[in-house]
C-alpha cells in the first residue's frame, strides 16, 4: 500500500456540505450503484439535503434515476457554458446529469488553467445548499476523476472482494495521496466498503480480512451483499427503495449511509 495520509477525525466547514466522492478505476464494483442508493437514503431515510453529480461519461447516475430533462448538465458546467444547475428529483435530493458529450471534457480542457480545480471552483456557490454532495467519477484516473478529488473532502472506495481489487485498491490509494500533496491537502480516505459480498464464499471473506488488515478503522462495517434488486433498479429508473425496500440491497445501503453520516455529524 502506499503511504496514504489517513486522518481518523477529519475536519471540515460544517456550514457547508461534505463533498465525497465515489470512486474505483476498475469498472463493475458497484460504484455507481453507490453513489446513488448512499445518496438516496441520506436524503429520503436520514433526512439530509443531497446533491448527486454524474461525472461519468456513460451516465449510468443519470439513467439510474428519474432526472428531468434539462439542457444543464456536467459538461456545459465544466467546459464554462452554464453555473452547476442542480436538478430536482426528489423531497431533499437533487442530481447535476451527464451526458456522452462529457467523453471530450478531458481533451477540451486540456489547456486550460488550473484545470484540476474547475470543478471546485463550480461547487463554491453551491455547497452551502446542501448538507452531502457524492460524485460518481469514471472508471479512471483521469482530469475528471482528479476534478472531483481536487474538490473533495473524502474519498470512498468501493471493492470487490476478490484478489485482483487489492491491486487496484494500491492504485487509487497512491493517486489519493498525491492529491493529498500537490492539489487538496485537505482529502481524505472516508472508507473502504465491500461490494458484491457473499459470505458464503471463502474467497469473499479472506480477502474481506486482508482488506481490514490492511487500512483496519477505515474499511467500513457494512458489507453490499450480492442481490439481485440492486441490478434491476437502474433498468427503471429508480433506487432500490423505490424499488424494493425490503431487499438486502436497501437494508445495505441504508445502513453504510447510516455509517457516513456518523462520520460527519
Amino acid at each position: 500500500m502506499s503511504s496514504l495520509r489517513i486522518i481518523s477525525n477529519p475536519l471540515y466547514n460544517k456550514a457547508m456540505a461534505v463533498i465525497i466522492s465515489f470512486s474505483n478505476h476498475k469498472g463493475g464494483v458497484g460504484k455507481t450503484t453507490s453513489t446513488v442508493n448512499v445518496g438516496v437514503a441520506l436524503a429520503k431515510k436520514l433526512g439530509k439535503k443531497v446533491l448527486l453529480i454524474d461525472l461519468d461519461p456513460q451516465a449510468n447516475l443519470t439513467q439510474s434515476l428519474p432526472v428531468p430533462n434539462t439542457e444543464f448538465n456536467s459538461y456545459g458546467a465544466l467546459i464554462g457554458k452554464h453555473a452547476l444547475i442542480p436538478v430536482r428529483v426528489d423531497n431533499n435530493l437533487y442530481v447535476i446529469p451527464s451526458n456522452l458529450d462529457l467523453s471530450g471534457a478531458e481533451v477540451e480542457l486540456s489547456a486550460e488553467t488550473g484545470r484540476e480545480f474547475i470543478l471546485r471552483e463550480l461547487l463554491e456557490p453551491v455547497a452551502k445548499n446542501f448538507d452531502f454532495i457524492l460524485i460518481d467519477t469514471p472508471p479512471s484516473l483521469g482530469l475528471l476523476t482528479i476534478n472531483a478529488f481536487a474538490a473533495s473532502n473524502s474519498v470512498f472506495i468501493p471493492l470487490q472482494s476478490e484478489y485482483l481489487a487489492l491491486q487496484g485498491l494500491a492504485k487509487l490509494t497512491e493517486i489519493v495521496s498525491k492529491i493529498q500533496k500537490r492539489l487538496n491537502k485537505n482529502l481524505e480516505l472516508g472508507g473502504v466498503f465491500i461490494t458484491q459480498y457473499d459470505h458464503r464464499k471463502i474467497l469473499n471473506r479472506e480477502v474481506a480480512e486482508t482488506i481490514e488488515k490492511h487500512l483496519g478503522s477505515k474499511v467500513m462495517k457494512t458489507k453490499i451483499r450480492e442481490n439481485v434488486a440492486l441490478a434491476e433498479a437502474p433498468s427503471v429508473h429508480r433506487d432500490i427503495f423505490d424499488y424494493n425496500a425490503s431487499s438486502n440491497g436497501a437494508k445495505d445501503y441504508l445502513s453504510l449511509a447510516k455509517e457516513i453520516a456518523e462520520i460527519y455529524k
